[in-house]
């Protein structure tokens, strides 16, 4: 996907989801009523920054700079509104709740990956010390053998 429908794609889905949350926001009773469209904003959000500051290319960074700086901006203020709208109608400071418990999921995401990653390495590190000490084993075991039998044939 190239950066520009990459990032008009995250722009439609995060102007989709405030224009839900618009229409419906008096008739829900609870946030978890929105949750999942709230959470199609910031996918939304995250892949215009994705196709913004992803590119391989500096040549497409060059090009499409403008349109990833606006559609940016555009998310930005999209999202904006939708704090508003939010803290509107479950009090103010829901808002900054859902960012900061957004951010705290991902952090502990990416600790438990970094720990997945830890214990995977420390288990491949195990397994080439085990598998050295077999081979060792194995080599003495053999030279042992061997110097058993030329002992008993000579």
């Amino acid at each position: 996907m190239d950066p520009i429908s990459g990032g008009l794609a995250g722009l439609a889905l995060v102007q989709k989801s405030v224009e839900f949350i618009k229409s419906n926001i008096n008739t829900v009773n609870d946030i978890r009523d929105i949750a999942s469209t709230i959470d199609s904003a910031f996918a939304g959000e995250k892949q215009i920054q994705k196709e913004r500051f992803g590119t391989k290319s500096v040549i497409g960074q060059h090009k499409d700079a403008a349109t990833s700086v606006i559609d940016a901006k555009l998310a930005q203020e999209q999202l904006h509104e939708l704090s508003v709208l939010i803290d509107n109608r479950f009090g103010f400071g829901t808002w900054r709740q859902i960012i900061n418990e957004r951010a705290k999921r991902i952090a502990d995401e990416k600790e438990a990956i970094r720990a997945a990653k830890q214990k995977k390495k420390k288990e491949r590190e195990q397994f080439q010390e085990n598998l050295k000490i077999l081979s060792i084993t194995i080599g003495c075991a053999v030279a042992v053998a061997l110097g058993l039998i030329l002992v008993i044939v000579m």
